[in-house]
């Protein structure tokens, strides 16, 4: 089978054996890209119209216990300036963002042990007795069951946490011992159990990473039917044992966010800021390729520089509102709108056109 019937196979079933996706990702050509962009394209504006999701990123802490030899913000890095936003200044961030249109807030941080759920409880009940409308999405990484449970009771609706990678040698070429494969695969069937929207999601590109292990991908995320999805391309960082690689390849990203697209047409699929740091137009490929999805930073400006999970991160010296604008600029020039309520996953075509139209 060629690959674009492989791809009208994945349009119709919505899933394709491990050695189809293999074939798909290690023989595809720049026809079957243009064939997949399209057909995700025209999937993406079927189902959302030509509107774009803005959801508020804040990034709390860049404290964290682990060591993925890829981040920036990995326990081991000597030469990181640690920060640690006070309640006062995620509220604050909250506020800027609200003013601005935003009903997404994301909450993301290293895994700090710092915020256990005595701190985090409160805060969360705080934003949704002041944000009742918004949405608050956690990216905080592997906790206990029961604090998933916690964290949903106060008030969080979704929670990101990229699987990174469904092949186990590689997970732990990619991680030390103490971080487990299992685990943190356990953690996202949890999070779906208590009943958050869940995100996953990888590097494309990594290091030791192969073609059999982004099948292995494919199949784990039909298996797991996450609400969002989260993958942008690898870009080394000059402080990890990872700092010698290339980064990770555009058109292969882009080709992978289609097919993924294709395999969840109603997922929402974020043009990540990776993406935007490899090319300056990286995040309107991705709109093009089926993302429906941007992430500004709602951070204070004065600690974005400390938050580098990778080199050369855009956006770090714009403030919330001109990195607001540029985005909002770029979306434009792709004849996109922005809009920045709460976007919730809707499954079964539940956004139809006629309602963005």
């Amino acid at each position: 089978m060629c690959n674009q019937q492989l791809i009208e196979r994945l349009n119709q079933q919505h899933k394709l054996s491990h050695a189809q996706w293999e074939q798909l990702i290690a023989t595809y050509q720049p026809a079957d890209a243009a064939y997949a962009q399209n057909l995700a394209h025209r999937l993406t504006v079927a189902r959302f119209g030509r509107k774009i999701f803005f959801r508020g990123i804040i990034e709390y802490t860049n404290y964290c216990k682990n060591d993925c030899r890829y981040c920036g913000i990995r326990h081991s890095n000597p030469h990181l300036k640690r920060y640690r936003l006070s309640e006062a200044q995620i509220l604050a961030c909250c506020a800027a963002g609200y003013e601005n249109g935003f009903r997404t807030f994301v909450i993301q941080g290293g895994e700090d042990p710092y915020f256990t759920d005595q701190r985090l409880v409160p805060l969360l009940r705080h934003i949704r007795q002041q944000y009742p409308d918004c949405a608050i999405t956690l990216s905080l990484g592997e906790r206990s069951y029961q604090s998933y449970q916690r964290l949903f009771a106060a008030g969080a609706d979704r929670y990101l946490l990229r699987h990174e990678t469904a092949c186990q040698a590689l997970y732990e070429k990619w991680h030390p011992a103490r971080q487990t494969f299992a685990n943190r695969r356990r953690c996202l069937w949890q999070l779906k159990a208590i009943g958050y929207q869940v995100g996953c999601g990888m590097m494309v590109g990594a290091p030791f990473q192969t073609v059999a292990s982004l099948a292995d991908d494919m199949v784990f995320i039909t298996k797991l039917q996450p609400q969002m999805l989260g993958l942008g391309p690898f870009i080394p960082h000059s402080q990890t044992p990872f700092r010698h690689f290339a980064a990770g390849n555009t058109q292969l990203t882009t080709f992978i966010l289609s097919l993924c697209r294709i395999l969840k047409p109603d997922v929402l699929l974020p043009a990540t800021t990776a993406l935007g740091t490899v090319e300056s137009n990286g995040r309107q490929q991705g709109v093009l390729a089926g993302c429906n999805v941007v992430m500004p930073n709602l951070s204070p400006l004065a600690v974005r520089k400390q938050y580098l999970l990778y080199d050369n991160k855009a956006g770090v010296n714009e403030n919330a509102a001109s990195g607001i604008q540029n985005l909002t600029d770029q979306m434009a020039q792709i004849h996109y709108t922005v809009l920045k309520g709460r976007g919730d996953f809707q499954p079964d075509s539940a956004l139809r056109r006629n309602e963005h139209d």
